[in-house]
Parts: C-alpha cells; sequence; structure tokens
C-alpha cells in the first residue's frame, strides 16, 4: 500500500505535490519521490518520510508544470533507495510512472518482459514491471503519430499481462498524462481538477483529501479498468479499456484511508459508524458488561465511540498518541513495530483505573499492538480489558499491497479467539462478523480476500508459498 498523487498544472508543480504526499504521509512511510517534467524529466527519491527526502524547502531542480509524486510502503522487495518510485524509462518517448499496489504475477511478468520485450528489470519494485511492459505495448504503435486510441490499446494490453492491484499514474513525454487502474479496481485512485488563471488543471490522488489541501476540486473515482488519458492541449479522453468484477479493497476503509477522505463516494468516518453498529450487536451478544470503552488513536475513533453510543456505555479518551511516531502497522519488520508502539501510546491512568475497559482497534494482525496496550492498560490499573477489533480475523495472506503475506505472524490465521486473548492477556477478544462486513457492501462489490481467502485475481497455492518465500527472504536480509 502507498500513496500517489499526480498534477498536470500550469505552475510549478513541484510545491503541490509535495504539499499532496505530505497528506498522504499515513499510507507510506518507507520512501518518498517526486518527477517532473518540463521537456525533460528530472528525478529525485530517497528513503524517510516527505520532510526528510525534500526538507520542506523550494527545490528549483525539480521546477515543471506537472509532476509525479509517490510514498512508499514496502510490501514486495527490499526497503532500499533503488526500489523507491518514480521510475522513468527513456523510451519510447520518455516514461515515469509510479504506482499503488502489488503485482502478483512478478516472476512469471519479469521473464517474459526479457524473453519476448528484451527488457531487464533490474530492481524488486513492481512498478518497474507495470512501466516496462506499457513501454513494449506502446513501442509496437505509430510513434511518429500515436493516437488515443493506440495509448487506451497499449493500456489494455498492459492490464492483460500484469495482473494484481495497481492504481497507476504515469507521464509520456510530449505526449500526454496517464492513469489508469487493474481490471477489479482493488486500490483506490481519484480525479481532481482547479480552474486557474492559466486555465484548468488536473490532479490524480489516491485520497480526496489531498485535494482539500491543494485547493482542487473532487471530480471521482476512477472505475475498475479505467484509463484516463490527458492529451497536450488538456483534452481528457476516459476509456474502460479491460474490466472484470469490482474488487474494492475494504481494508481502506477499515484502516488505511484517513476518515476525512471520500471513496467510491462514501465517508471513511461514515462507513467506520456504519461498521461500528454491527460490531455493537456481536459484542451485545457475548454478555460482557464493560465500564467504558475507548479507542486506539487514531483510526479507531469512530469505531468506538460508535460502537458505545450503539450499546449505552460511556466512550472515553483512555490513551494517548505521541503525534511524532508514525504509524506501526507500515513498519518493515517486527523490531521496529514493536519499537514505535513502545514509544507511540500511554494510558490515562485516571480513565481506565478500577474499570472495566472496551478497547476498540481497527484490527488484530500480528498482535503486537495489541498485547502491549493489555500490559499497559493493566499497569495503569484497569480491572479487565476486553480487546475488540473492527475488522473480521485475519486468516488469509493478502497479495494486494498489505504487508500480510507470512501467514505464521498472524494470529488469527494459526490460533483460536481464546488463545489470542490469553497471548494479550485480555480477559476476551471480541472480532467483527465477516457475514456483517459482507452485509454492509452488498451495493459495493470489495476484496475481501485477507478474511475469507477469497481472491479476485487467480492466486494458487504455489504463488502464495513463493510470495511468503520471498517475503521471508527479504526480511532475513
Amino acid at each position: 500500500m502507498c500513496g500517489v498523487v499526480g498534477i498536470l498544472g500550469h505552475h510549478d508543480a513541484f510545491p503541490e505535490l509535495v504539499a499532496g504526499l505530505t497528506a498522504l504521509q499515513h499510507r507510506g512511510q518507507d520512501a518518498a519521490g517526486i518527477v517532473t517534467f518540463d521537456g525533460g524529466f528530472k528525478l529525485r527519491k530517497g528513503l524517510g518520510q516527505v520532510n526528510s527526502v525534500f526538507n520542506g524547502n523550494r527545490d528549483d531542480f525539480l521546477s515543471g508544470p506537472m509532476g509525479l509524486g509517490h510514498v512508499r510502503y514496502s510490501t514486495h522487495g527490499a526497503n532500499e533507495a533503488l526500489d523507491a518510485q518514480p521510475f522513468a524509462v527513456n523510451y519510447p518517448f520518455g516514461i515515469a510512472m509510479v504506482h499503488n499496489g502489488n503485482v502478483v504475477n512478478f516472476q512469471q511478468l519479469r521473464r517474459s518482459l526479457y524473453q519476448e520485450n528484451h527488457r531487464l528489470v533490474q530492481t524488486t519494485c513492481d512498478v518497474e514491471l507495470i512501466l516496462y511492459t506499457l513501454a513494449s505495448e506502446l513501442e509496437t504503435k505509430n510513434l511518429a503519430d500515436i493516437s488515443v486510441e493506440e495509448i487506451f490499446e497499449s493500456v489494455a494490453a498492459t492490464q492483460r499481462r500484469v495482473d494484481g492491484a495497481y492504481s497507476t499514474l504515469a507521464i509520456i513525454a510530449n505526449v500526454g498524462f496517464l492513469a489508469f487502474t487493474d481490471p477489479y479496481g482493488i486500490r483506490p485512485l481519484l480525479m481532481g481538477r482547479k480552474l486557474t488563471d492559466r486555465g484548468m488543471s488536473y490532479a490524480f490522488a489516491s485520497e480526496s483529501n489531498c485535494f482539500d489541501y491543494l485547493g482542487y476540486e473532487f471530480l471521482r473515482d476512477l472505475r475498475p479498468g479505467e484509463a484516463i488519458f490527458i492529451d497536450t492541449q488538456r483534452r481528457v479522453h476516459s476509456r474502460i479499456c479491460e474490466a472484470r468484477k469490482p474488487s474494492f479493497c475494504v481494508f481502506e476503509y477499515i484502516y488505511f484511508a484517513l476518515e476525512d477522505s471520500i471513496l467510491k463516494g462514501r465517508t471513511v468516518a461514515g462507513e467506520r459508524v456504519r461498521m461500528s453498529r454491527k460490531l455493537a450487536q456481536t459484542f451485545r451478544n457475548t454478555g460482557l458488561e464493560p465500564d467504558i470503552v475507548i479507542d486506539v488513536p487514531s483510526s479507531a475513533y469512530f469505531f468506538a465511540s460508535g460502537m458505545a453510543e450503539e450499546l449505552g456505555i460511556p466512550y472515553r479518551r483512555g490513551l494517548v498518541k505521541n503525534p511524532h511516531m508514525g504509524r506501526s502497522f507500515l513498519k518493515p519488520d517486527q523490531e521496529s513495530r514493536e519499537r514505535v508502539v513502545q514509544q507511540k501510546l500511554n494510558p490515562i491512568k485516571g480513565v481506565v483505573e478500577g474499570k472495566k475497559v472496551a478497547v476498540v482497534d481497527d484490527s488484530i494482525v500480528r498482535g503486537t499492538t495489541s498485547r502491549h496496550l493489555v500490559k499497559l492498560l493493566k499497569g495503569a490499573g484497569a480491572a479487565e480489558v476486553y480487546f475488540v477489533s473492527a475488522s473480521p480475523p485475519f486468516r488469509y495472506r493478502c497479495v494486494y499491497g498489505i504487508d500480510m503475506s507470512i501467514k505464521r505472524e498472524m494470529l488469527a490465521a494459526n490460533y483460536e479467539v481464546h488463545e489470542i486473548a490469553h497471548y494479550m492477556g485480555a480477559e476476551a477478544v471480541v472480532y467483527q462478523k465477516l457475514e456483517d462486513l459482507k452485509e454492509l457492501y452488498q451495493d459495493l462489490p470489495c476484496c475481501f480476500a485477507c478474511f475469507s481467502g477469497e481472491y479476485p485475481t487467480h492466486v494458487s497455492n504455489s504463488l502464495l508459498d513463493a510470495i511468503e518465500r520471498e517475503r521471508v527472504y527479504s526480511k532475513s536480509k
């Protein structure tokens, strides 16, 4: 899971790209990068967050009216500067690209690109695969006078060859600006616009809140398999190139997206409240009687407050979050995740002391945060702790861009609920029911693969094992 932003403007795009990436920083903390185009590509990227890579200063080197930005959360390959996005090639035309997602047929595509298209993939970053595939398809067209139709044909061919989840932005030098999604629409990609004194500017981003910060009007989400091409005359062309059954990632609503974003016409905050109503029903059936409900800041606020309201139990802020610490789930290894957890949360003793506390988090994956929080709350005097997960149990590996590819790290894939409670030191653990979550999204086809094992794309056991071996190897380096 990553964050992408693209600007097709009239002035210097660099300040807007930095501001946009900062708004999307929650989607990736491993690396950041920007490429701009003004007769040629100018690229800068590195490990770390946006403010450390770009120092918060104006960068004349990266000036230009259009550009792409990326924040990385590494799920495939190593977290190295070489794998940071954007990527660029000089033929045909010159193409720069960023993406959010994960390519599933990585090894197969890598072989075919070398054997059939004579292109050598040199990194473990899967955007390189998408870039080389698109470039290989474009170079079969009439490069002297390439048409919009030929560009869309190249996108459709790329979508047929590249299997997985991807929302992609590209600049084709002196030809135009391109945005497209995978045929299932697993990852979000949205379009905005702004009228300036020089004409219309366009923006694309992973979340709508990015447009709010940049002063752009949010237009719409891209549809599954859709491509939007804006030519050098700023004429907007769109087409569904290769579409299959829509399968939007439900974890965007649960955790990744910020509460003020709108995805698929739904506010993230509103969706978390809707989920909390179902969660309250499940919790009520346990017979547990907490004195207060608290949240794990900050993604669980609407889950906890909504559940408390539905149950008629007081909601309290029982944990304080250090605002200078990042999201522990996004850290690349267990040691760094544990270090962040230990430093980012602290209980308010006067709120939890002597109380039976229901603590609500967005999810339980590895249990690193959960176990530590139970220990903290009991150390602050909580009489009992009931740990509540707003998502169903994670029992299956995600292959679409969430770091859940190692089965042994997922508690619910290996232990029963009472064993998980014992491991955490909690009196009880309560999960959202998968059937309730599916009922909420009957009108919006979603991907529930990490809960159900039902993958929208073809995913074999041998592929899952290969991905797990690769992930284990990369973490051991």
